[in-house]
């Protein structure tokens, strides 16, 4: 399975230069893209930062699953990507909290496009990756 999007530059020096991810939407369930990807960049060597709401207080891949994007950063975590498991329309919110938080790249999974969460993230001077598997990007680097 390939990116759908062309390799731009940003997205693969981000996953050089940050370390620290947030999974927003991410699975208890294994057999879940967002739960099996996080396991991937956990395993080689990403801080994952498990967001849902639905598992908050749980814990998944051996970290504390938190409510939000701003629950996780008032605990104190570092969050330099977030990488988007939700359904398009739900992502300009996402994007408002990523701003919000400080965080540096907002990253929509493969199959994920929005033109109105791109505009916002790009104004506020995030990096931008969509419809592009950050595990795809990643083993293209290895």
């Amino acid at each position: 399975m390939e990116s759908q999007i062309p390799e731009t530059p940003s997205s693969l020096h981000s996953l050089h230069r940050y370390k620290h991810i947030a999974i927003v939407g991410i699975s208890e369930k294994p057999d879940r893209p967002s739960y099996s990807i996080a396991l991937y960049m956990q395993e080689a060597g990403y801080d994952i930062i498990p967001i849902n709401p639905r598992y908050a207080g749980k814990t998944l891949l051996g970290k504390h699953v938190y409510a939000s994007l701003t629950e996780a950063k008032s605990a104190g975590e570092q969050i330099e990507i977030v990488d988007v498991f939700r359904k398009a329309e739900d992502t300009p919110p996402v994007a408002e909290e990523a701003i919000a938080i400080g965080a540096n790249m907002l990253w929509l999974q493969l199959g994920i496009r929005n033109a109105e969460t791109a505009r916002q993230t790009r104004e506020a001077g995030l990096e931008y990756a969509e419809d592009s598997c950050i595990k795809i990007e990643h083993m293209r680097l290895s």
